[in-house]
């Protein structure tokens, strides 16, 4: 078992002024690999605490949280402190707030030239002050089947792994010997990324791996749902041969025989890519 003294990140120091996601996810993500992580809150808190308290809590697990007000001449001074022996700082303000604040990445390299910074924003420039939410940028990219919401935050979430990406590339590049640096990461580029499969008609109704083939596709079992996954040719051979299929019809019967947990077990044995499809 690695302790916290041998994890990759130990030593590091990150400050994270992001609220809700996907700042205090990357910032989780940072703790887990053993860097230090001071959480800074406004007076009012984070938002995602009335969200969901419990993944407010999650992703705060094991981090300093300061509670500083950044508009104020004794908050700014916290902040300095902590910024002093700093090595990362993750924000999602927009830039022009950040610029207001004096924590722009230009003000802040003047006076901490060591310090690497991830902004978040929404949108690249020239829109970098446009404002948006992961709802927007997945419903801009075709991802949401209308009236339903969608299953995760996908901008978010994919947006908290390029902040870890970003910041361990300038990380390097400071060990480097280039300095402190800065990165954007804009939340509807990292969901354009994700949407590529689409884009490309990958996942498009229809297509290969939307719904166009038996072998990759969902059906309805004796009780709840089963997605299978038998996309290589010999899964496949293996499956036609156990349910003696020809054809799309021949799966819709053939999984009408079982449950859904039952055909789960059932693929286990045969070491064949079928699943219960969770809360269906």
């Amino acid at each position: 078992m690695t302790n916290e003294a041998n994890k990759p990140l130990s030593g590091l120091r990150v400050v994270n002024l992001a609220l809700n996601l996907p700042g205090p996810a990357a910032a989780q993500r940072f703790r887990q690999l053993g860097a230090e992580v001071v959480k800074v809150e406004p007076p009012a808190g984070d938002p995602m605490r009335s969200y969901h308290e419990g993944w407010y809590r999650d992703m705060a697990e094991g981090q300093e949280v300061a509670t500083i007000d950044l508009k104020g001449v004794d908050g700014r001074r916290e902040l300095d402190a902590l910024l002093e022996g700093a090595d990362l700082l993750i924000t999602a303000n927009r830039p022009a707030a950040l610029a207001r604040l004096s924590l722009d990445f230009e003000t802040l390299h003047r006076r901490f030239p060591r310090l690497c910074q991830v902004a978040i924003v929404g949108f690249p420039a020239p829109r970098e002050n446009e404002a948006g939410h992961d709802l927007t940028y997945q419903a801009n990219l075709g991802l949401i089947a209308p009236p339903q919401m969608p299953r995760t935050l996908m901008a978010d979430m994919a947006g908290a792994e390029e902040t870890i990406s970003a910041a361990l590339s300038l990380l390097l590049a400071r060990e480097q010997g280039q300095g402190g640096g800065y990165a954007e990461v804009a939340l509807s580029e990292a969901a354009a990324r994700m949407a590529e499969p689409l884009r490309y008609g990958a996942t498009a109704a229809g297509a290969v791996l939307g719904g166009g083939i038996p072998e990759y596709n969902i059906y309805q079992a004796r009780e709840g749902w089963v997605a299978v996954a038998a996309l290589e040719p010999h899964f496949k051979s293996r499956l036609d041969v156990e349910l003696s299929a020809t054809g799309a019809a021949d799966y819709r019967e053939a999984f009408l025989a079982r449950s859904s947990q039952e055909w789960e077990a059932w693929a286990q044995e045969r070491d064949i890519p079928i699943v219960a499809v969770a809360g269906a």
